[in-house]
């Protein structure tokens, strides 16, 4: 089997959105460390902040109807080309005498807008470049997810780097070139994409509607997505009251350091190891692997050592590294592909919405009840829903069956449920096998 990175169209895409994740990951520390240093607000600062997470947050729906109804690589190349120009907007303040807080905090937004777009995006690019064989698939989404795990261990220090090099308006200079380059790889890009069929003009509100169909027909995803909105809830009290809790008692901001760092190691891991493992039901499988962040959070509530923290804590993101391009995978073989970038979008909003309830709850909670109690809960809940989504029939009865022969024909889930009631069915070069109530597209 020919590994992805042995295809042109693959080897183009996976450079242009290495770019465009390492470009989104020098944003934020450096973004924060320019408007602090030219304001010194920080009311001002999370105005900022929040025009670029607000903005991707709201629209991301509209995003994936959006990135449904156009060429997907058309709409690659625009989300790049807008992120370029937003963040060559913010250099050119930050590089003037008199840096407008307002014009950056409109640019961001309008960034936030793109990112929407490129991330309801990404799946259906994928689909349409690597054939539809497991193997391939599972590889290629390996391979994004390393290298976005690299983005985000390197774009904070490479953010840091660059400002005491050359100046905060710089590395907007660089982040906007990094965008141009991605957008020129996109251009080069040929999809293997089949003319779409044709379909009926109709609006926003209804293709909304239809991707929310597709999303609430599926048991085994709307209770994974709970459960993956639930990680990213509790994940974000840990990421809130652990740098406090490091100040506090364990020794001090080195502790926190190594613990993230530790993370990040696992994330790195898990990604590489999901190259290679071929769980028949990942959704399952992937679940339960999330349920270890509960470990970190038990530790921090039993006020363990560091090295137990840092051991736990990476573990758990390997788990999440783990799940990433498996669960992506999962996806992409089993959605229709019409409908993919819309139920994607859903997925990141979720997902998404979860991560600021955490920030808000966590300060409440060590308040009211201290540091060991918010800890405690927060393990208590993702091992229940996490470990708890096994119960749904969707979830356990999903497999994967890499084993059989490629065959083109009909949708994946239907090759599916032709599978689950006994006949051979292919969605490319896998068998998918879905069964149990909800789990059946709609017509």
């Amino acid at each position: 089997m020919t590994h992805p990175l042995r295809l042109r169209n693959f080897r183009l895409l996976f450079v242009s959105r290495t770019m465009s994740t390492l470009s989104d990951a020098l944003v934020p520390t450096a973004l924060s460390l320019a408007i602090v240093h030219v304001t010194g607000s920080a009311t001002l600062l999370a105005v900022v902040l929040g025009c670029a997470l607000g903005t991707r947050l709201v629209l991301l729906p509209v995003a994936g109807a959006v990135a449904d109804r156009f060429n997907t690589r058309l709409v690659a190349l625009v989300a790049d080309l807008t992120r370029m120009v937003t963040q060559a907007v913010v250099a050119v303040e930050l590089l003037g005498d008199d840096p407008s807080v307002t014009h950056i905090a409109i640019a961001q937004a309008v960034a936030g807008a793109a990112s929407a777009v490129g991330l309801s995006n990404l799946s259906p690019l994928v689909t349409k470049i690597v054939p539809a064989a497991g193997e391939q698939r599972i590889k290629a989404n390996s391979l994004m997810s390393v290298a976005k795990s690299v983005s985000l261990l390197a774009g904070p220090a490479l953010a840091g780097t660059l400002i005491f090099a050359v100046g905060y308006g710089w590395v907007f200079v660089v982040d906007a070139t990094a965008f141009g380059i991605s957008a020129a790889l996109m251009l080069t890009v040929r999809l293997t994409e089949a003319a779409p069929a044709p379909r009926a003009r109709t609006s926003i509100r209804a293709d909304l509607t239809e991707g929310f169909a597709e999303v609430r027909a599926r048991d085994w995803y709307w209770t994974s997505l709970i459960a993956h909105a639930v990680w990213n809830f509790v994940a974000n009290i840990l990421l809130t009251l652990g740098p406090l809790i490091a100040v506090k008692r364990l020794g001090g901001e080195g502790a926190w350091v190594a613990v993230t760092q530790a993370g990040g190691i696992g994330l790195l891991a898990g990604s590489l190891l999901s190259g290679w493992a071929r769980p028949k039901r990942p959704v399952l499988v992937g679940n339960i692997a999330l349920a270890s962040y509960a470990l970190p959070l038990a530790l921090f509530a039993a006020g363990a050592p560091v090295p137990l923290l840092v051991a736990g804590y990476g573990v758990a993101l390997a788990a999440l590294g783990f799940l990433n391009p498996t669960w992506d995978t999962t996806v992409q073989t089993v959605i229709p592909q019409g409908v993919l970038a819309r139920v994607s979008s859903y997925d990141w909003l979720v997902s998404l919405a979860a991560q600021p309830l955490g920030v808000v709850l966590a300060p409440v909670a060590l308040s009211l009840w201290g540091e060991r109690v918010p800890f405690a809960a927060a393990a208590v809940l993702v091992a229940v829903v996490c470990v708890g989504t096994a119960a749904v029939p969707g979830v356990r009865n999903l497999r994967l069956d890499r084993e059989a022969p490629a065959r083109s024909g009909p949708a994946a889930e239907e090759a599916g449920a032709a599978a689950a009631s006994g006949a051979a069915a292919g969605g490319g070069a896998e068998n998918v096998r879905e069964s149990g109530e909800g789990t059946k597209a709609p017509a």
